[in-house]
């Protein structure tokens, strides 16, 4: 039995945890005690570093080959539509299967996706449509990895445990996007693209030996025979309003306050800036989400999850709201910042509730179900905000945007108090 299970077996039997420090770094408890929860936050974070890269690497690919901005913004719709529409299946396959060789094979099939994209540019084959596939290819996988890869780690740390794993995981995604895209340019400027390519697939060799140390897990079965479905899951959704929860407070601030669409614009009209100006504000929100992780130790001392998630969704809508009010640059980073801090939060704790609330049998479809709205949301609310500008003006759409957040998720907590009463030491789904 490994370390990871003895302890496991040890808290279900009933000994008390220990009670929590106060700290304000992040709490890296499940790095020192889970050796396999380790390795996969280590392989996570190499791989999402290199994702990262070739995601940059494959946009600049584009547009050489172009010249059209229109080709490049495909990639993005290219890698939306299979990963919202194989989210929900890579779910259900998730509760059907040993989740770590599910979550093998895709880090197998991401790998040669990368190699396939690194050898057809060293021959010369440098064609558009090559690209798309490649990138639809790539969400495939990512829809059918995530779902498993989520599941997994209840099964690896104590339930006091998983807002630190999750705060951890928040600082992997967000530092990959951040540090990845700058090597990529980097390593494409130096070395050509084949390079982020093959740095790219080495990259997931990390996660490959992540994945193959794990212990065999297949979901845990509560007594049904039925292969697990996609509708299965949409009908344990149904009957689970703090689950639903989480997701219609997550709309709040994704859809109705998502001003991402209208950073070019705001650079000029209201700053006087320029590209650069546009840089620093679209990474102003990743900024905070990355310091939100960071300083995330004192959120495992947070039990009230439902009431912490509705604050913190108006915190980001708040954010938003006044950055909208603000024409001093250095001002709206810094709004930007706690939006993207209070956006860590909001995640940390509503993936605590998925993995901790929902069964075992169930939490690859529910993760599905979280994969298709953190990436649908903010493309609904890039076209939101994108058509209130044109119709009204930034400064319109960003204020109304925040104002409707706040308005919204505060209305949700009127509708369902007792989303507002969760306690995480008893989660009730």
């Amino acid at each position: 039995m490994s370390e990871t299970s003895e302890a496991g077996t040890a808290h279900e039997a009933g000994d008390p945890p220990a009670p929590p420090r106060r700290r304000v770094l992040a709490d890296l408890t499940p790095l020192r005690t889970s050796p396999d929860y380790r390795r996969l936050w280590v392989g996570g974070t190499v791989s999402w570093t290199g994702q990262g890269m070739t995601t940059l690497a494959i946009s600049l690919h584009v547009y050489e080959l172009t010249g059209s901005s229109f080709s490049v913004g495909l990639v993005g719709l290219f890698s939306l539509v299979p990963l919202v529409g194989f989210g929900l299946y890579g779910g259900a396959v998730a509760d059907a299967v040993d989740r770590r060789r599910l979550g093998l094979v895709s880090a197998i099939g991401l790998a040669a996706l990368s190699v396939v994209l690194a050898a057809g540019t060293v021959a010369g084959f440098h064609q558009v449509w090559f690209l798309y596939t490649v990138v639809s290819l790539q969400a495939v996988c990512g829809a059918v990895s995530s779902p498993a890869r989520t599941a997994m780690i209840p099964r690896l740390l104590p339930k006091e445990q998983l807002p630190a794993a999750n705060a951890l995981s928040s600082m992997t995604t967000t530092s990959g996007a951040l540090v990845g895209p700058m090597l990529g340019g980097l390593v494409v400027g130096a070395w050509g693209y084949e390079a982020a390519y093959l740095i790219d697939a080495v990259a997931f060799s990390a996660a490959l030996y992540a994945m193959w140390r794990l212990p065999a897990m297949p979901p845990q079965r509560n007594g049904d025979s039925k292969r697990p479905s996609v509708l299965g899951g949409l009908r344990f959704l149904a009957t689970r309003p703090n689950v639903r929860m989480t997701f219609y407070t997550d709309f709040c601030a994704m859809i109705l306050a998502h001003p991402r669409a209208l950073f070019p614009a705001v650079a000029v009209l209201w700053y006087g800036g320029d590209a650069r100006t546009t840089g620093l504000l679209v990474a102003a929100p990743a900024v905070g989400a990355l310091l939100g992780g960071v300083f995330s130790g004192w959120l495992g001392r947070i039990h009230r999850h439902g009431l912490a998630i509705v604050l913190a969704v108006a915190a980001w809508g708040a954010a938003i709201a006044v950055f909208g009010l603000t024409r001093h640059l250095w001002l709206g980073l810094v709004l930007l910042a706690v939006a993207g801090c209070a956006d860590t939060i909001s995640m940390v704790l509503r993936t605590t509730v998925l993995q901790t609330a929902v069964p075992d049998d169930m939490r690859g479809r529910l993760q599905g179900v979280f994969i298709v709205v953190v990436a649908g949301g903010p493309r609904a609310g890039d076209f939101l905000a994108g058509t209130a500008g044109d119709l009204f003006s930034p400064t319109t759409a960003v204020v109304a945007g925040g104002v409707a957040c706040v308005v919204a998720v505060g209305l949700l907590a009127v509708a369902r108090p007792g989303f507002l009463r969760y306690d995480a030491r008893a989660p009730q789904a």
